[in-house]
């Protein structure tokens, strides 16, 4: 099999680490415990091993094409996606109210792992889709939402987000698209949008746009965009598809990797024959979502949204990676061990070179899933806490961590897609081996939904400095809680992540006093290592939690419980700690010190 789902590791972290069994006492999340948890997670494993995994390859090398404004995706994908969304997946987390299953995001978390893992390209649809959910649930009007919203909770119909414009990156202030207020309250937009994952595609029978556009007379800059569902089809009363909207896709776009997933450059309103531009002239018909002008507001829900679920596709490929290594790794024979303990050569799993990649692997990737996984905890206590200061003291922890889960795991995945090739040495970079896929599918992930130097920004500005560092000396506060427990735990081990644990907490601290205190007076300081606090912190935050999960695999153990993987469990923490979490306070020097260094030479020198 191509993939197993690491189906225990998420368990364990769900159960120690996110402390399942407290979410399932919040009200509405009773039936959510850790018996779900299980149930959920094994059945979602075999739909990832069994269908989405073995078309991954094929993805790859029979991707998504366009013809004449259609897009004919990879073969097998459109029966997978039935298979998906027969299933209930895409509802796992949305309310029962419109047909989903009301799960917290700690359980559907480690679903989205699993199914990016197995297919990355085919799970980039529900992924958009879940945010344009998100952004309906929390922004337009009962009409809009009877509409819509128990198609795509279903997943008979998928959802886009249109952000981006030819002129427009990430600076949304460019954005050009328009909107033309119409007599019946809907409206006409015109515009081209580009980079719009799934924009076209033949596995669902409609697709829902949520564009950002402007409405004729709006402010300039980001205070005048508006947010607009746009179908593909035209829904009438009573819920069936009618008309062909005005929308089109001209083009999509050849990529380095994902290639399965078909990013679609779209055309509003340029008179598509045999749509609506026919009877009623050209221009698409859009309905307005929530006010005008506040389209920004509503898109970063969409947004935040996916950019935490981005960050669980760093860990997704990730795991991916190190599955195909360690694999290889026990197979290929070369050379023989450097101690003499085998006469002859042996695989390759046996030298200490071989052994320190994968365990950069699996330690990286094992941090930043408990990362991931205790963020969509705070995410879900929240939302649903029945006390407003637990709810508030949650959600600044939560918003906090979204850009280190973003940020670092993603890089991460960089790192750990690198070293999958490595292992695999000349067989890497050759295509048939495979691992060269999820090292080109893994670079997006850096770049779309915000890329780290944005994730890095937002920070420093947004959840450093705006509350004069008070989250971020908070959350050093309860690291220096655990590092207590590990001193008076006197294992060799623990005592080993206590020293790093300290060491990198106390260069942070650092770093935190200097993005506070440099953000307005010294800008370009602090922000040229802007991203490196943001590696410095999720490293941190991975750390802490590998420490969590030391303390709790240690207790385990001593009951005699699954020894093998409680072992494993204090190894990778160990490891962790004397290789990973020390590159802390080599960042903190960069940061604190390097600021002139990459401001020194002039503009035209480059």
């Amino acid at each position: 099999m191509s993939y197993i789902a690491p189906v225990k590791d998420m368990l364990f972290d769900i159960e120690h680490l996110a402390n399942i069994e407290q979410i399932a006492q919040i009200p509405g999340l009773e039936e959510a415990g850790l018996d779900t948890a299980r149930a959920v997670l094994e059945e979602c494993a075999r739909l990832s091993g069994d269908v989405l995994a073995p078309l991954n390859v094929e993805g790859d090398r029979n991707p998504s094409r366009w013809e004449a404004g259609r897009v004919i995706t990879t073969p097998g994908f459109k029966e997978a996606y039935q298979q998906y969304a027969e299933g209930g997946w895409q509802g796992l987390q949305h309310p029962p109210a419109y047909g989903g299953q009301g799960l917290p995001k700690t359980i559907g978390a480690a679903c989205v792992e699993m199914i990016n893992s197995a297919n990355m390209s085919f799970a980039l649809c529900p992924l958009l889709t879940d945010g344009a959910i998100e952004a309906l649930l929390t922004a337009a009007d009962d009409a809009l939402k009877a509409t819509y919203l128990h198609k795509l909770v279903s997943g008979e119909w998928t959802g886009t987000m249109n952000l981006t414009e030819p002129q427009a990156g990430s600076d949304l202030a460019l954005v050009r698209t328009r909107a033309e207020p119409q007599p019946d309250g809907s409206y006409k937009i015109f515009g081209t949008k580009i980079f719009i994952t799934y924009g076209e595609h033949d596995m669902a029978e409609n697709i829902v746009h949520l564009v950002l556009a402007r409405v004729q007379g709006a402010p300039e800059g980001v205070k005048g965009i508006s947010l607009f569902v746009v179908p593909k089809f035209l829904v009438n009363k009573d819920g069936s598809l009618g008309a062909r909207n005005d929308v089109q896709c001209v083009s999509i776009e050849h990529k380095l990797g994902i290639k399965a997933s078909p990013t679609a450059v779209l055309q509003y309103g340029d008179g598509l024959a045999g749509s609506v531009a026919e009877q009623g002239g050209p221009g698409a018909i859009g309905y307005l979502v929530g006010q005008e002008n506040r389209g920004l507001e509503y898109m970063f829900i969409m947004m935040n949204a996916a950019r935490y679920a981005v960050g669980v596709q760093g860990v997704a490929i990730a795991e991916r990676a190190y599955q195909k290594a360690a694999r290889y790794a026990q197979e290929r024979v070369q050379s023989r061990p450097v101690d003499g303990s085998v006469p002859a050569s042996t695989t390759i799993v046996h030298h200490p070179d071989v052994r320190r990649m994968l365990m950069t692997m699996r330690a990286l990737t094992e941090g930043c899933r408990a990362m991931a996984t205790v963020a969509a905890a705070a995410y879900d206590a929240a939302h649903h806490h029945p006390d407003a200061e637990v709810r508030k003291q949650n959600a600044a922890f939560y918003e906090f961590l979204v850009p280190l889960v973003k940020g670092y795991s993603t890089e991460m995945s960089q790192e750990v897609t690198s070293l999958g090739v490595q292992v695999h040495g000349g067989m890497g970079f050759i295509e048939e081996t495979g691992a060269a896929q999820y090292y080109r599918d893994s670079k997006i992930l850096t770049i779309y939904e915000g890329t780290t130097a944005i994730q890095a920004n937002d920070l420093v500005g947004r959840k450093t400095a705006r509350d004069g560092g008070q989250t971020a000396r908070a959350i050093a506060a309860q690291i220096a809680q655990t590092e207590a427990v590990l001193q008076a735990s006197a294992t060799p081990a623990a005592l080993a992540m206590a020293r790093s644990l300290r060491a990198a907490r106390e260069a942070y601290l650092e770093v935190v006093d200097f993005v506070v205190g440099g953000t307005k007076a010294a800008p370009n300081a602090v922000y040229a290592g802007s991203v490196p606090y943001l590696l410095a912190s999720g490293n941190l935050v991975a750390g802490w939690q590998l420490a969590r999960s030391l303390l709790v695999a240690q207790e385990l153990l001593a009951k005699g419980q699954d020894a093998p993987f409680m072992q494993a469990k204090i190894a990778t923490a160990r490891f962790y700690a004397e290789h990973i979490l020390v590159r802390v306070p080599g960042l903190r020097d960069a940061i604190v010190a390097g600021g002139e260094s990459v401001m020194a030479l002039p503009n035209d020198a480059f």
